[in-house]
């Protein structure tokens, strides 16, 4: 466990692609040998530092203060997955993805794996907000996706533009599946 999440810093920090064992083992204290005992081989790494980033980025959102409505909770979602310890989980699992798109093991294993993980806790996000299950699960694709465009697109666009996106796709969301806050307060 602690070589896992010992790994899985030291690929947040430098990436996936050209990841090597040497510079990995020596940057967390032990051999690639020792890496090797405890994984099957490099992919089985890779993959278990999949696991941990994704599964440390769905503790984060678990962890997040419930939010007041629907549209706050569209907002607090980009600021989680777009600072700090979080952004850098979610660009590793962005590189992932792409990598998994070009049908590269362990990614295209792994990322649909992980997606089930990352998904529910943002699923349960949507439903401390006052969705139902079946529309948060809605709500849950249409965000995903724009986000992971966004992230891709990111060092291209200005702040301010992401913002205002952000800001729209949040309205969207409102628009589409209603506030359930403002409906609970009507009823009041």
């Amino acid at each position: 466990l602690e070589l896992a999440e010992a790994a899985t810093d030291y690929a947040i920090a430098h990436g996936l692609i050209g990841l090597s064992l040497r510079p990995l083992a020596v940057s967390i204290g032990t051999s690639d040998r020792m890496l090797l005992y405890h994984f099957r081989d490099k992919d089985d790494l890779v993959a278990t530092i999949l696991r941990t980033a994704v599964a440390r980025s769905a503790q984060n959102l678990r962890q997040l203060s419930a939010p007041r409505d629907l549209r706050s909770a569209v907002l607090q979602l980009w600021r989680a997955v777009s600072s700090g310890p979080q952004e850098r989980c979610q660009r590793l699992y962005v590189e992932a993805a792409a990598l998994g798109l070009f049908g590269r093991e362990p990614y295209a294993t792994t990322v649909p794996e992980t997606n089930a993980e990352w998904a529910a806790a943002v699923t349960a996000h949507f439903q401390r907000a006052g969705l139902g299950r079946a529309a948060a699960r809605q709500a849950t694709v249409l965000v995903d996706a724009t986000f992971m465009g966004l992230q891709l697109d990111e060092r291209f666009d200005t702040p301010s533009k992401l913002r205002r996106t952000v800001a729209d796709l949040a309205d969207a969301v409102v628009a589409r599946w209603g506030d359930p806050a403002s409906a609970h307060a009507g009823k009041a």
